[in-house]
């Protein structure tokens, strides 16, 4: 390890890009843009290097205290923007977001990020925690499997706060989860095997499965299954996603990676009695939850499979309307192929990975669809990520590429 002074010249995933003396370019974590910092050289490649600030010598006039008391380079992993104001955070985003785009999509798109309605505290429902050597939660320092044990989560929803005070010696992993009325801990033991518990680490002998409001509708949904973790985000996403649709009544739906139906649900209520929902969705949870959460719409269904181009030909006809919100790692290979021979009227895309998006999206304008709109929503405020919900087209002859 070396300390050197560098400018920080634009935002980058992982950091701040600055060049080194040697002249290779460095991702500093702990940085904003314009500052001057002297740095610490964590790891070096033959094209790039990892950096933390050791010391801020010209600060940026956006650079606030963090206001996490885990906050900072050398603790806790999960949050890297807490040093940057909420201006600077949507600015960073926001660049970020085109970078991928011009880069890997090859689109050249102005950005804005949309603020989240609820404030930052307190907004996630849904927190992940390592369990160190001593039984304590804490989350992993970056780039590194040494956890850091916390007291407390600044993001999380307070009522998983007890969670922090006991010890979970038989877990490798717990998941606050304050879904509904009854928050729980999802204990991943060492044998593999899965437990709930109390947030408080009792047993736990109630529903397992939270009911959830959003809106007007209610969802089942089980311990282990897939739920948007800012408190916003499930409605928000969901208005978003029916106002790009523009679903009719007697209009068919395909949702893939359908979780536990969030959109299909909602889908399902529009297009009424004369349409027709299918929901994909491969986790055995989520499917179990989807099923009940539909069960009131008579020409909905869920097929338990993966998501694969022989999943959307089984699934999509020309004229559907269909969405998607894959993982973090994007769309499986083929499903984008086999969109495009379907013809969908109009594809609306979530994701939660900018990188990936625009990855998908190049093959998506490659085989004949069109962007219509993008919209960026900040649902994981103190980090990089964003939430993305994007309507594509397909008005265009297949080979047409153009914007």
């Amino acid at each position: 390890m070396s300390d050197e002074v560098v400018e920080i010249l634009r935002p980058a995933a992982g950091g701040g890009v600055a060049r080194l003396s040697d002249g290779r370019v460095a991702f500093v974590r702990g940085a904003l843009v314009g500052e001057r910092v002297r740095v610490a050289v964590r790891e070096r490649s033959s094209s790039f290097a990892r950096a933390e600030v050791v010391e801020v010598e010209t600060a940026s006039p956006h650079r606030v205290a963090p206001p996490c008391p885990h906050g900072g380079v050398d603790s806790c992993g999960g949050c890297d923007l807490q040093h940057a104001d909420d201006a600077e955070q949507l600015a960073w985003k926001a660049a970020l977001v085109s970078d991928h785009l011009r880069r890997i999509a090859h689109v050249e798109r102005s950005v804005d990020v949309r603020r989240a309605p609820s404030p930052a505290r307190g907004s996630r429902t849904r927190v992940r925690a390592a369990v160190d050597d001593a039984g304590r939660l804490g989350m992993r320092r970056y780039r590194s499997h040494d956890v850091e044990a916390l007291t407390t989560c600044w993001l999380a929803d307070p009522r998983v706060s007890p969670a922090f005070a006991e010890r979970w010696p038989e877990a490798v992993e717990v998941e606050l989860r304050a879904l509904g009325d009854t928050p729980l801990a999802v204990v991943r033991r060492h044998d593999g095997s899965t437990t709930v518990r109390t947030i408080d680490g009792h047993p736990y002998r109630g529903p397992v499965a939270a009911r959830v409001a959003v809106g007007d509708l209610h969802y089942e949904v089980g311990p282990t299954s897939f739920w948007q973790s800012h408190v916003d985000a499930p409605a928000l996403l969901t208005e978003r996603v029916l106002d790009l649709a523009a679903l009719e009544p007697g209009e068919r739906v395909v949702d893939l990676y359908s979780g536990v139906g969030l959109f299909a649900v909602a889908a399902a209520r529009v297009v009424g009695s004369r349409g027709r929902v299918i929901a994909v969705e491969s986790s055995p949870g989520a499917v179990r939850d989807a099923r009940a959460n539909l069960s009131g719409s008579p020409r909905a269904s869920v097929r338990s499979a993966p998501v694969s181009a022989r999943a959307v030909r089984g699934a999509a006809e020309r004229g559907d309307v269909v969405i998607l919100d894959p993982p973090r790692a994007g769309l499986a290979r083929g499903v984008v192929s086999a969109l495009a021979d379907v013809r969908p009227s109009r594809v609306v895309y979530v994701s939660c990975d900018a990188a990936t998006f625009a990855r998908d999206l190049r093959e998506f304008l490659d085989t004949g669809f069109s962007l219509r709109d993008l919209e960026v929503h900040d649902l994981f405020p103190m980090t990089e990520h964003i939430e993305l919900v994007a309507l594509l087209d397909t008005d265009r002859p297949r080979g047409d590429s153009s914007q």
